[in-house]
């Protein structure tokens, strides 16, 4: 067994070295923190059994990678070790136990807790008020000299606040990038064909190590303080007392920081953990230390942590597996998902066995063919994403996952537009995986307005396939309606008169409710003033759609591949058949009214003898232009109770305003 561990142990150490360097130098991890985790307390546990069998240079005995060449090598006068780790309630409380124990303290032991800060470690050392030196942690004797980077932070102060700093004062932070910030950032590298970065840490680290501080000023780098270094002279008797003393001088310290008892504690882990998504930053735990520097002092170090803090970290968010399959997954609004089938894996406190790939874009770019090892990555409830394939160890050649040119439900052609990444079913009415949506939109107020035909009802119908199409709910009878639950007589007749009513409508409401992309009401009306009927529209080629107001190239070619769709153009024949119908189009524009065509209204506030939409209508009726904002091209605000905004601008901009009462003298007109 001796031999066997001593075998293990070496093995433990060359592996956990691996991955210091492609997560500490390389920004370029195979493995999850969670799996990470594992690796090391196994290693501690066995040189713990055998300690005979530590290696002078185990991982257990230091911090982290020997930093990237490139930058001045920084020794750290007081060194920046890393912090023990608990992982669930019994830990932290064994943890605890420790500290009182050592402390020989029976009372509960006021506690400082912060978020953990998913980001690179970095020291900032000031003489004097003036910033004079920054470098990463490295292995935590020895970082790197990332000065002139740091100086372009702009959250980081060149010059601190006031007289009253200490003479040398060494600060010891994290620099991060904020998911905003990191999302925009990827979206702007990825517009000029530069690589992106996988998460948020990885980008913050890639950034501050970047050899041109000009590089490193174009990325929107965040840095928030959690402690000290060397220092003169002290700044305070508590570590919370040490960050407001940081706060006085401008420096920011890391948020969310709270004094507390164990047991209070332990709520705001649960808190913290159940709200980490909606933080603007990434964090992957709590880090947890007694509050009273003398205490601190009292209990000291171990080789490599200190006794008095620890990390309390979060489930895992990321974790490597195998990809099985890549599927097709159809959306309500068409769009077609490449979906990633995978081993399943325990991540975020569940068994992940599918991840999105969004789009095939998303595909190309990240390179991933069914059987690779890939990167998982959740974050609380958010479906699980592939984050980085590992191609090195792609070990036979599979072909690329190519576009597909059906849609995998209902075999439609697919849409596929130059300027988007989405591809999409064109076979809106008579695909399943897009029937509810699709129906919920037919039956809407603003559509063909069919009361009493909710969601409810339209998922009934549908998984009883009694509808299909919206044709099919022209075939309803209240004798058929009336033997579902809750569907009395008198509501089943209610229901089929509601839809036998909606059979008169508009050619505009019509072209509306069939759902075509893009297609609004806005632009149903135009399109319904310049055709004459259906048929004209359907017929209509490119050149002529685009003639229409507010029809450009890509709404008229998503009306050209609705119309071309065979199952489409026959639902709608089906319709017209079972009835439904509209007048021809009549201009309602009164000529004493025609100094509305052509204007451009807003309307904010309430209204008390209509609804903002009604009056919209009329307005519209009247030829006008109805908008949602205030801009230099508007004609006339009309401003209700509560106008606040848009009137502002409105009067900023000297637009015409008037009121409600104004409003109904101009609709006497009509």
């Amino acid at each position: 067994m001796t031999t066997a561990a001593k075998t293990e142990i070496h093995q433990l150490v060359r592996e956990i070295r691996l991955h210091d360097y492609n997560y500490h130098v390389l920004d370029s991890p195979t493995i999850g923190d969670g799996q990470y985790d594992q690796l090391v307390r196994k290693l501690i546990a066995l040189e713990t059994d055998f300690p005979e069998y530590r290696e002078p240079n185990s991982p257990t005995q230091r911090v982290g990678a020997k930093p990237e060449s490139g930058f001045e090598e920084v020794t750290h006068r007081v060194p920046m070790l890393s912090l023990g780790n608990v992982f669930d309630v019994d830990e932290f409380r064994q943890f605890v136990a420790r500290v009182e124990d050592r402390l020989g303290k029976v009372d509960a032991t006021v506690l400082a807790a912060e978020p953990k800060l998913d980001g690179l470690a970095l020291s900032i050392r000031y003489e004097y008020g003036e910033l004079v030196m920054a470098a990463t942690r490295g292995d935590g004797q020895t970082g790197e000299n990332v000065t002139q980077n740091v100086r372009t932070i702009r959250s980081i102060p060149l010059t601190l606040k006031g007289d009253s700093f200490p003479d040398l004062l060494e600060v010891r932070g994290e620099v991060i990038m904020k998911k905003q910030e990191f999302t925009a950032m990827n979206k702007r590298l990825q517009g000029l064909s530069e690589k992106t970065f996988v998460n948020p840490r990885n980008a913050a680290a890639g950034s501050l190590r970047q050899l041109d501080p000009k590089i490193v000023a174009t990325r929107p780098l965040s840095f928030f303080a959690y402690g000290l270094g060397e220092i003169s002279e002290p700044l305070g008797n508590t570590h919370s007392g040490v960050m407001d003393a940081l706060k006085a001088f401008a420096i920011p310290v890391n948020p969310g920081l709270v004094k507390a008892t164990s047991d209070q504690i332990e709520r705001v882990y649960s808190d913290l953990l159940a709200n980490r998504d909606q933080l603007p930053y990434e964090i992957d735990g709590m880090v947890v230390k007694v509050d009273d520097l003398e205490m601190q002092e009292m209990l000291g170090f171990v080789a490599r942590a200190p006794r008095f803090a620890s990390a309390w970290k979060f489930p895992a968010q990321e974790a490597s597996t195998r990809l099985i399959a890549i599927d097709m997954q159809v959306g309500r609004t068409g769009a077609i998902t490449p979906v990633a089938r995978l081993e399943p894996v325990f991540l975020g406190g569940v068994t992940v066995s599918n991840a999105t790939l969004h789009n095939f874009d998303e595909v190309a770019r990240l390179d991933v063919r069914p059987g690779d090892q890939v990167m998982v990555r959740r974050a609380g409830d958010v479906i699980p994403q592939i984050i980085r394939v590992m191609t090195e160890r792609r070990d036979r050649q599979i072909d690329p996952i190519e576009l597909p040119t059906e849609c995998p439900v209902c075999q439609s052609p697919v849409e596929c537009n130059i300027d988007e990444a989405v591809v999409r079913c064109s076979g809106g009415l008579i695909c399943k995986a897009q029937r509810l949506e699709r129906l919920k939109h037919f039956v809407s107020r603003r559509a063909m307005d069919i009361d009493g035909v909710g969601e409810r009802l339209l998922e009934t119908l549908i998984g009883r396939e009694w509808v299909k199409t919206p044709a099919d709910l022209y075939r309803l009878s209240a004798e058929l309606l009336e033997g579902l639950d809750r569907m009395g007589s008198k509501s089943a007749q209610n229901v089929v008169q509601a839809i036998t009513s909606s059979k008169a409508t508009t050619f505009a409401r019509f072209l509306y409710a069939l759902g075509i992309r893009d297609v609004g009401e806005a632009t149903a009306r135009n399109l319904a003033q310049a055709f004459n009927d259906i048929d004209q529209l359907i017929d209509a080629p490119l050149e002529e759609l685009m003639e229409v107001d507010d029809v450009g190239p890509v709404v008229a070619s998503h009306i050209r591949a609705f119309f071309e769709v065979k199952c489409n153009r026959e639902v709608i024949v089906d319709l017209v058949t079972l009835g439904v119908h509209w007048s021809v189009y009549e201009s309602n524009i009164d000529s004493n009214c025609s100094d509305l065509v052509g204007q451009t209204w807003v309307l904010t506030g309430a209204l008390t003898s209509m609804t903002r939409e009604e009056a919209s209508d009329k307005l519209r009726a009247l030829g006008a232009k109805v908008v949602g904002s205030v801009s230099t091209q508007t004609t006339v605000l009309v401003a209700g109770p509560g106008a606040g905004g848009k009137l502002d601008k409105a009067e900023t901009l000297g637009v015409e305003i008037i009121d409600e009462a104004a409003l109904l003298e101009l609709l006497e007109c009509r």
